[in-house]
């Protein structure tokens, strides 16, 4: 006994057509969720982020914040291990081979 089932998909490369203008991206996000324009923190005003205020759109401060830091202070890279670039890495045993 074999099932299948003739056809395709429907809908299918409906992800290729690009948006080409905003109010068409603002209409497929408004339906979903709040998720869309994203606005950068620098770009805000200091009551609204962390990163917001300045003369500059600048940070002013180590983006790297600590895991204990308050709710509305834990903003950019949280309990970042390292930050920068790789330089200098080590090589696996699989890459000497």
């Amino acid at each position: 006994n074999v099932r299948a089932q003739i056809g395709v998909v429907a809908g299918g490369g409906r992800t290729d057509k690009p948006l080409l203008k905003a109010g068409r991206a603002y209409h497929k996000y408004a339906v979903k969720r709040n998720c869309w324009p994203k606005i950068r923190g620098v770009a805000k005003n200091p009551v609204e982020h962390p990163h917001g205020g300045g003369n500059h759109q600048h940070i002013g401060m180590p983006s790297t914040v600590g895991r204990e830091r308050p709710s509305g202070r834990k903003v950019g890279l949280i309990a970042a291990r390292r930050t920068g670039r790789l330089r200098g890495v080590k090589k696996t045993a699989q890459d000497r081979d």
